[in-house]
């Protein structure tokens, strides 16, 4: 197929639901399949892609919003510099919402902090470049999508000469996490639909440990209703093959061996540590973290502040919604407490969040 149009035909999507359909006619187990991917789960929610499969085929969400697996601990420690005098701090926009343990960014700012949403990790150098006299902190939060471009923006502020500009660091990787979901016995994910920003970083030759070490299928997907059905009618194949391969569906942006440009700004600023996920707990290696030639640019480093005891929100079911062992219809706090005028939940919150999905296109 050539244009974007083709990707949301309704007779080729009819076409694959029917091939799926037919697929598993005689199939009778059902086949979990999980993305990892914050933009599939809202394509998913928003082409009502789930209630289009047959009953043997489950969708579920996995840790997939970069936003929502951020810990709690984090929040905290931006709010804390939020309330540092002399300090902006610049983060994207869905990070402002979410709740820390007793405070968030936007309540900050609502109460004088210097808080600034930006949409480049270089609008947050421009505003550094622009204001010498205070600190400003950005903050680093994404997977390896996101990471190259705030390595870019380093190693610029570095070719500035610019000593007031810093990052909060809360990369993590993919597919370490995949691994340690394929696993845990009590989930039995079938096959993955890998995310497709990330892939278009690392390659889809990344989740090969996955299939050849666990047995799990894997399909990397665009995110148009076509591309979705088939590349989850690729996994059901392999399921019911009995085999386990990465496939690419979205070979038009994935290339196997992935973005090298990006890999060598990635791998030049950051390098390897462990991380706390959110729901998941800390996972060794699937994280990122500034070398030291460029640890002068680490906030944590460079800007120390108290931050309070971390305390999650009680009744959140974030952890085990992110772990796919629960959707966000089992949360007793879905739709009543917490909603997305008030999140108590990450989940809630980011744009890419499966709680904030459900609740705009669920049929609740």
């Amino acid at each position: 197929m050539k244009y974007s149009t083709e990707y949301r035909d309704p007779e080729l999507a009819k076409g694959l639901i029917a091939a799926i359909a037919k697929d598993v006619a005689d199939y009778a187990g059902q086949i979990t399949l999980m993305e990892v991917c914050g933009t599939h789960t809202m394509s998913i929610y928003q082409h009502g892609i789930r209630n289009l499969l047959p009953a043997q085929v489950r969708l579920i969400s996995g840790p997939g919003c970069p936003v929502c697996v951020t810990p709690i601990g984090y929040v905290d420690q931006a709010v804390a510099y939020a309330r540092r005098e002399q300090t902006i701090v610049a983060t994207f926009g869905d990070m402002v919402r979410v709740p820390g343990s007793s405070s968030n960014l936007q309540r900050e700012k609502a109460e004088g902090a210097d808080v600034r949403i930006v949409y480049s990790p270089l609008d947050a150098l421009a505003i550094a470049e622009k204001n010498p006299d205070q600190s400003v902190v950005f903050l680093g939060v994404g997977f390896e999508t996101t990471a190259p471009t705030i390595g870019g923006s380093l190693l610029e502020a570095e070719k500035r000469g610019l000593k007031n500009f810093f990052v909060l660091c809360a990369h993590k990787t993919m597919p370490t996490p995949m691994i340690a979901l394929a696993s845990d016995p009590e989930l039995k994910v079938d096959g993955y639909i890998c995310p497709a920003h990330v892939s278009a970083v690392i390659g889809s030759d990344a989740y090969r440990p996955i299939a050849e070490g666990f047995g799990v299928p894997c399909v990397v997907t665009g995110f148009e209703p076509v591309d979705m059905l088939r590349g989850i009618q690729l996994l059901v194949r392999q399921v019911l093959a009995g085999a386990a391969r990465v496939e690419c569906e979205y070979s038009r942006i994935v290339k196997p061996a992935g973005n090298r440009t990006a890999q060598a700004i990635l791998f030049k600023v950051f390098e390897p540590c462990d991380a706390d996920w959110r729901g998941i707990g800390p996972i060794p290696n699937s994280g990122l973290q500034l070398r030291e030639a460029y640890r002068k640019f680490d906030a944590l480093t460079a800007l120390p502040v108290e931050v309070e005891e971390p305390r999650e929100h009680k009744g959140c079911c974030c952890g085990e919604i992110l772990k796919g062992k629960l959707g966000a219809k089992d949360c007793p706090l879905f739709r009543k407490s917490c909603t997305p005028e008030h999140p108590i939940g990450a989940c809630m919150v980011s744009s890419e969040g499966s709680c904030a999905a459900e609740y705009k296109y669920g049929d609740c």
